[in-house]
């Protein structure tokens, strides 16, 4: 026969898995009400104030997506600025699908119109560094440009001595990038 348990000892079961039922729903009762960051969202630069931190009960300041450049073009692209070191997916209907940051090599592309030439999954970068999601658009002076993301997603400063094309960024907006950019895609680059 097995033993049986003092009273009190189910009853405190009863209770703690009473408690545990209401957090789980106190919490997803809690997601429900706030909004939740999508693929597009700007995230914020490395620069950001440690200040603008919002305090308890205050909701976080949401910064506005930057526009994509006026002097881009049209159509479907991808747009990459230099002063902004930032990267905009812009559709057919010139809407921006996503615009991240991007950390550059020592080389920058002139700016102009490039068209995506290769594509290449995986491979390891010119400061070694392994890559994915290598979208080749233009060289120059011996120096191939590409979108990519490190494997571990870091992104260190290439080193000055190095003449590097590649364009690092965040392992997720790799691969957004990668999915956007097909051979044949439109890379506007402005200033």
């Amino acid at each position: 026969m097995p033993a049986r348990l003092p009273s009190w000892a189910w009853v405190s079961g009863l209770t703690a898995g009473a408690i545990v039922a209401v957090a789980v729903l106190a919490v997803q009762a809690d997601r429900g009400s706030h909004p939740t960051a999508t693929a597009s969202a700007t995230r914020p630069s490395a620069s950001a104030s440690k200040g603008a931190h919002p305090g308890p009960g205050k909701p976080a300041p949401t910064a506005a997506p930057a526009a994509v450049p006026a002097d881009s073009g049209t159509g479907r692209r991808i747009v990459y600025s230099l002063g902004q070191k930032r990267v905009w997916l812009v559709d057919a209907s010139d809407a921006s699908r996503s615009t991240f940051a991007v950390w550059p090599g020592t080389v920058s592309p002139d700016p102009g119109t490039y068209t995506v030439s290769l594509r290449r999954d995986a491979t390891t970068g010119s400061d070694g560094v392994k890559i994915e999601h290598i979208v080749y658009f233009g060289a120059k002076a011996g120096v191939n440009f590409a979108f990519s993301n490190a494997l571990d997603g870091s992104s260190p400063p290439p080193a000055s001595e190095t003449r590097t094309g590649g364009i690092r960024m965040r392992v997720a907006d790799g691969s957004a990038l990668w999915t956007f950019g097909s051979t044949g895609t439109k890379v506007r680059v402005v200033d």
